[in-house]
């Protein structure tokens, strides 16, 4: 048993539709097969409520176009008499799409609620067609499988029902394929439609492959693997054959877009091998990804995730800087903020890395749970530093090879590229820093050439 996940580009065209055909009915055993919307649709999903937002009917051609786009692709990929069986159900799933259209437009008003459900349509859709398209495929409702729960305002998986739910839905394994759409999902105290977010239809299929215990998680796209950077920033980047669990979490935490990163952690935890394939060059051997580091390679890859924000909290010398800490933590915890990096602590002051839409409100999470200390300048304050980049090397070798951060850092400097601050991850197999977003692609390509040559 194997399940395999497809994303919007290998979904978004009738050819990339064939090879995802050809790959499926290719398989010798049962597959379980997620799928995104058709590559773009999501966007235009949500462009168009916009539209319909502002009131009257301007929507109305979005609409038709993405009414034309999903019948075209139907018309395309199916044989005359499955797509005739098929239309009708299309065209009943874009009815009541076009009724949500509609209602926006007429109250004006969109709400979140409203926006997961005409979201929701992409993958409704595309699980339809792709369905009707593979030879023996069965078709299963993700919303009703995949459930969540609402935590500091998001969803989030409830994994124990979700896994309860695919054991009973999957698990019979009375079908050669079985088709679902990835992302959606349904709240498990009302029953409203939600997602799991972008990325979310990764992260369905390891929850998939988690409960069932697959044999591997494959994970198909439009890339040959993971790289050791991002090409278009390096043009000598490599493809690798082979990493691990954590090499692969750390990288996608920092920037790489080969997986979602929570994908990561149910197989992990089951020990499935994820492998990175792609839908346009499926002969390529992809990237392999376990438990074994079997290299060596002193990194895997240098990455830059932009769009961070730097927090400093300074003291002084009476503050205990023990409680300051636990303090931080809970404060940005109750506000949901995730902290991605801590530096190393710096005479009084006490610096870690946000998400830059996280920088606002975890500095007013931290000024009210130190209100009195501020005031009474037992604390001297809290500085934001936004619009940064964290640049990260990650490799399980870096433990072995301890004079590379010292060539890193070298070449940082010959470049003449300032470092704004040394990070930590409490991880030996990542040596970070934090540079202003206008410098990290010239500090990935100059430390990729330290690394790599």
């Amino acid at each position: 048993m194997k399940v395999l996940k497809f994303g919007g580009t290998s979904v978004g065209t009738v050819e990339s539709l064939g090879n995802v055909k050809k790959i499926v009915e290719g398989l010798e055993g049962p597959a379980v097969v997620v799928v995104s919307a058709l590559g773009g649709i999501t966007d235009k999903l949500i462009a168009t409520a916009k539209q319909a937002k502002e009131g009257g009917d301007s929507y109305e051609e979005a609409f038709r176009a993405i009414c034309d786009r999903h019948h075209a692709t139907a018309a395309g990929v199916l044989t005359a008499e499955a797509y005739k069986e098929t239309e009708p159900v299309i065209s009943e799933l874009l009815r009541k799409l076009g009724d949500l259209y509609k209602g926006v437009s007429l109250l004006e008003e969109l709400s979140d609620r409203t926006l997961d459900s005409i979201v929701s349509f992409g993958e409704r859709i595309s699980s339809v067609i792709v369905s009707r398209m593979i030879s023996d495929a069965r078709h299963f409702d993700s919303p009703s499988i995949i459930k969540t729960e609402r935590w500091h305002g998001k969803n989030i998986a409830d994994v124990e029902l979700t896994d309860k739910l695919i054991k009973e839905n999957f698990g019979k394994e009375d079908y050669k394929i079985a088709v679902c759409g990835g992302f959606i999902s349904r709240d498990r105290d009302n029953n409203d439609i939600t997602n799991l977010g972008r990325g979310g239809s990764d992260y369905t299929a390891a929850l998939i492959a988690a409960s069932l215990g697959a044999e591997e998680l494959e994970i198909w796209t439009d890339v040959d693997g993971f790289m050791t950077a991002d090409p278009r920033i390096v043009k000598t980047a490599m493809v690798l054959d082979k990493m691990t669990f954590v090499e692969s979490m750390q990288l996608c935490t920092f920037g790489a877009k080969v997986i979602y990163p929570p994908t990561i952690y149910p197989v992990f935890h089951k020990n499935i091998p994820i492998k990175i394939l792609n839908t346009f060059h499926p002969e390529a051997p992809g990237t392999l990804i376990t438990d074994e580091c079997t290299d060596n390679l002193p990194a895997k890859g240098v990455t830059a995730l932009k769009g961070c924000a730097l927090i400093r909290v300074a003291g002084s010398a009476q503050s205990d800087d023990s409680d300051i800490k636990n303090r931080i933590y809970k404060a940005l915890s109750r506000q949901g903020v995730n902290v991605l990096l801590v530096a190393p602590q710096r005479g009084d002051s006490f610096s870690l890395v946000v998400n830059g839409a996280d920088g606002i409100p975890a500095c007013e999470a931290l000024e009210n749970e130190f209100a009195p200390e501020l005031s009474s300048s037992q604390l001297k304050g809290v500085e934001l530093i936004e619009n940064l980049a964290t640049v990260a090397v990650v490799g399980e070798n870096l433990r072995r090879t301890p004079d590379l951060g010292l060539k890193i850092g070298n070449s940082i400097i010959e470049k003449g590229l300032k470092v704004i601050e040394r990070a930590t991850g409490g991880s030996e197999t990542m040596i970070s820093f934090v540079v202003d977003q206008t410098d990290a692609d010239a500090t990935v390509l100059g430390v990729h050439e330290a690394i790599f040559g």
